[in-house]
């Protein structure tokens, strides 16, 4: 029996309430020991061999919060209920009908109620005002139709499943695409979508050469009696470029104002650089993306789902706090071999709402290991989180953690099989395996790899405060104390106290007297740069992407943010999110005020 691991109230409740299983005839795990070997058990079945063995390693990688896996996997596995244990999904492509918006309307739903988040691109929906060709009626819009979906995600909300998220996505030359910056600005539209634009690499360059901007939508569809200039582009869900017709002219750096300025005035919408999201991607031979799950670590195909789980790197600082503190790079990587088998485990055990879903996960078999605790994990070493050295020794770790994940992929396809899309020459070629040491891509050649993607890094906000209340993903600490509210079913709003993990060591070594040294760094007090920087570190070693909320002060000159959107393309990140304090989203957390931005994912919901 391991020693009871909780320290917080907080964890206990996040344990008790989440991820705790109570069973059919009202026994419940008794303690977080039972729900580690519940879930070692589950995904070591399905080894051909050493299941016992296994199953203790990776409850070794459980136990004192060393490896957290996505919180759909904590409560699902071997549940015996009929969920989903992968976190999110991208939804297929949405037909420009009525009987194809409902088809994916129901889907969604579908995908909801078994525990998934949903992305979706409705850039395939017709303009608003468009006529169409063959019912002659006249097109209400992407944005009305997304109305249907929130409305949707209400509903399942209310009906007592776990809390929707969803993620819309548009391109930046739909003819809608100011109606859907604009969308969020009244506080009761859509409040359980994210929503992020498609941003191109052409966009950027006519925002660059201050160039006019053509928006546009496929001519298949729309009445074509009027006249129009048509040209070729490669639009969402199609596998070539189409004709479509241009309805309109702006300025390009007019609509970047737009969008930016949207940003600043209610935090949305944030950015994907598609463009490069599609060209780094290892399966662009066979793919093409053009969404992401909610939270934008995991950009994914129609079908595309996310298997997660992160890594604690505070419990890997030995002698925290001293001259002598360092990593365990070492014992990182020993993790990363096991936490590999466990998340590739996941796709065999795991139920899908959808066999469209089955067959792409299975087919590609992505996943996505990442990190939590970065920003205490550089307190320990005596590292600051905006300074150069804890910059490098962040990409440190995230190099060890890529370079071992794909090593034991490899591994792996020479135990089990490659995975199945693997084609040797087209995903040797892709600009992110070119970039891996030679003797890993000569390893690849001759062996192949078990899993396309392998790498990300998600909010983990949940599960970082099942872990103590570790900092979560790679965002900084974002206070040292501060108050929580926490939802039961049973107890209603349940406030908590909270120290960050690494103060409360802090305090319970040196005790609270006297002045804490200047790594205790807290986000409110670290330049927006600071941010940008971390994540421009970090991006090299992450295949798939990364979820980071760019924190920028109430009183930030609009142009000082508009030129952190621009900064984060030139640094090579696929996307961009930041958030100003304002009045139609509030704040996302204060010191001592719990409440909650009402954003669909704020860093609870993603890190369930």
């Amino acid at each position: 029996m391991v020693e009871d691991p909780f320290l917080t109230d907080i964890s206990r409740r996040i344990w008790t309430d989440k991820y705790r299983l109570t069973r059919a005839d009202g026994t419940a795990e008794s303690s977080i020991e039972g729900t580690w070997r519940r879930i070692a058990q589950t995904l070591a079945a399905v080894e051909a061999e050493n299941q016992v063995l296994w199953e203790q390693r990776f409850f070794e990688a459980l136990t004192d919060f060393k490896f957290l896996p996505g919180g759909r996997i904590q409560a699902g596995a071997g549940s015996g209920r009929e969920v989903t244990l992968f976190n999110c999904f991208v939804m297929g492509v949405i037909e420009d009908s009525l009987d194809g918006i409902f088809q994916a309307l129901k889907e969604g739903a579908i995908t909801m109620q078994q525990g998934g988040g949903v992305g979706y691109d409705f850039s395939t929906l017709r303009p608003a005002g468009a006529p169409a060709r063959r019912t002659g009626t006249i097109a209400s819009g992407p944005v009305s139709f997304m109305r249907i979906w929130d409305s949707m995600c209400a509903t399942m909300i209310s009906s007592g499943n776990r809390r929707g998220a969803m993620m819309a996505t548009l391109r930046c030359d739909h003819p809608d695409i100011e109606i859907f910056v604009g969308a969020k600005r009244d506080p009761r539209e859509l409040r359980n979508f994210n929503l992020s634009v498609l941003v191109t690499d052409a966009f950027m360059e006519a925002v660059r050469a201050d160039a006019d901007w053509p928006l546009m939508f496929p001519v298949e569809g729309l009445d074509d009696r009027q006249e129009a200039q048509i040209v070729e582009r490669r639009w969402s869900g199609s596998e070539a470029p189409v004709p479509c017709r241009i309805f309109r002219r702006i300025r390009a750096r007019t609509l970047w104002e737009v969008i930016t300025r949207s940003a600043y005035d209610y935090a949305e919408p944030g950015v994907l650089f598609i463009d490069r999201i599609n060209r780094e991607n290892n399966l662009r031979y066979r793919e093409h993306i053009s969404s992401t799950n909610p939270c934008g670590e995991i950009p994914l195909p129609p079908y595309g789902a996310c298997d997660l789980g992160a890594i604690n790197l505070t419990g890997f600082v030995h002698q925290p706090f001293t001259e002598q503190a360092r990593f365990d790079l070492d014992g990182i990587e020993k993790l990363v071999r096991v936490a590999v088998r466990m998340l590739d485990n996941v796709i065999d055990v795991s139920g899908y709402p959808l066999p469209q879903q089955a067959a792409m996960a299975r087919g590609a078999r992505r996943i996505g290991l990442g990190i939590t605790g970065l920003a205490d994990a550089l307190i320990m070493l005596g590292l600051q989180y905006g300074e150069v050295q804890g910059r490098a020794m962040a990409a440190d770790a995230l190099r060890t953690i890529c370079h071992g994940a794909y090593r034991s992929s490899v591994e792996l396809a020479r135990e089990k099989g490659w995975f199945p899309f693997f084609e040797r020459d087209p995903y040797l070629a892709s600009p992110f395996i070119k970039r891996l040491p030679t003797d890993l891509q000569s390893a690849i050649r001759a062996h192949g790899i078990r899993n396309s993607h392998l790498v990300s890094i998600a909010p983990t906000g949940t599960i970082s405060l099942l872990a103590e209340n570790v900092s979560s993903g790679i965002e900084p600490v974002f206070s040292l104390s501060q108050q929580r509210t926490i939802r039961s079913d049973e107890q209603g709003a349940l406030i908590f106290n909270l120290e960050d993990y690494a103060y409360r060591l802090w305090t319970e070594r040196e005790g609270e007297a006297g002045p804490l040294p200047a790594v205790f760094v807290a986000a409110r007090s670290l330049p927006p740069t600071a941010h940008l920087e971390m994540q421009a570190a970090l991006q090299p070693y992450v295949d798939n992407a990364i979820s980071k909320t760019i924190n920028v002060p109430e009183d930030l000159p609009f142009g000082e943010l508009r030129s952190l959107f621009q900064t984060a393309y030139e640094k090579g990140l696929k996307g961009c999110t930041t958030f100003r304090p304002n009045p139609v989203t509030g704040a996302v957390l204060t010191a001592q005020d719990s409440a909650q931005s009402t954003h669909c994912c704020t860093p609870d919901r993603e890190g369930e």
